[in-house]
């Protein structure tokens, strides 16, 4: 079997794209490859002066890319809410990819709105960014929303006594609990588009372990043994944001791609490797679990899916 590489990637022309996070890593990878595919490409970030020397980049690698730039702090709901405000001018969005995400080593911290960050940044912020945005999905051209999902959800757990961790700490836990949430989310979503007709899909995708910014980030507090960690980690175990990006390319674009199918690494541990299809986790699979997260979802941001 030939391995899925980006000249697979199909024409984009016409279509509009929305990509959290592409100022950097694995968004930004995202979103060069649909610019040079012809996509008009939204870069959703929350420092545009960052998100504007991606464009930059972008221009640089695609000189007909069609580019802009968008505030959206995902740890903020009055901030999505503002960024799905000013979507009206769009019309229609053809592909959502819900790249956007944190990791934090340290202390526990929280959002604007008071959610653990984790939870708060990686899966309500996008529950509320998909559903706000749904409207204009459902009159795009072959529609879908891709949310990026991690190997660290198939260990994790989703308890609903204590979403944001607040009875005990743990910084690894509580990433890996996030997201499960947001592949539960993908799941559920995907059958809940099934259910009700809509023409828009949802797909999975995880990178691996990826040389992304968010280890760097993550070790920043940790000062010089933190640094030697970093590099130790990013050269020996990860491969480079080019090959990791290609699963949620290819949930983005493949067209034989359907609604609740999940892409990863081929390799050992789904760590790195060929753009494969790959299975979640029974949690996030249990249609239960999906009814329980929505719920509680839905209650915590105030977003109800029209």
């Amino acid at each position: 079997m030939t391995a899925w590489s980006t000249s697979d990637i199909p024409d984009q022309s016409g279509r509009t794209a929305i990509v959290t996070g592409a100022n950097s890593g694995l968004g930004l990878v995202t979103a060069t490859e649909l610019a040079r595919r012809g996509a008009r490409v939204i870069l959703a970030v929350r420092n545009v002066t960052s998100g504007e020397e991606a464009a930059d980049t972008i221009r640089s690698a695609a000189p007909r890319a069609e580019v802009s730039v968008r505030n959206l702090d995902l740890a903020s709901l009055a901030s999505v809410r503002s960024f799905a405000e000013h979507a009206a001018e769009l019309d229609r969005v053809d592909l959502l990819v819900n790249n956007a995400g944190v990791v934090i080593l340290g202390p526990r911290r929280t959002t604007a709105d008071g959610f653990e960050l984790h939870l708060g940044t990686n899966h309500l912020g996008h529950f509320a960014l998909t559903g706000l945005l749904l409207p204009f999905l459902e009159r795009g051209d072959r529609p879908r929303v891709v949310s990026l999902s991690s190997i660290s959800h198939k260990p994790a757990h989703l308890d609903f006594d204590d979403l944001m961790f607040e009875r005990r700490w743990d910084a690894s836990a509580a990433y890996g609990a996030s997201k499960l949430a947001t592949t539960t989310f993908g799941i559920e979503l995907d059958r809940r588009l099934r259910a009700s007709g809509s023409p828009v899909i949802s797909v999975l995708a995880h990178p691996g372990v990826s040389r992304s910014n968010l280890v760097p980030r993550a070790w920043a507090d940790r000062g010089w043994i933190g640094r030697i960690a970093t590099g130790l980690f990013l050269s020996l175990s990860t491969q480079p944001t080019e090959q990791g990006a290609l699963p949620q390319l290819r949930a983005t674009t493949a067209p034989d791609a359907h609604g609740g199918q999940f892409f990863g690494p081929s390799g050992r541990n789904e760590r790195r490797g060929d753009a494969i299809e790959v299975q979640a986790s029974d949690e996030a699979l249990d249609p239960r679990v999906g009814q329980q997260l929505w719920a509680a979802s839905e209650d915590l941001t105030g977003v109800s899916y029209p």
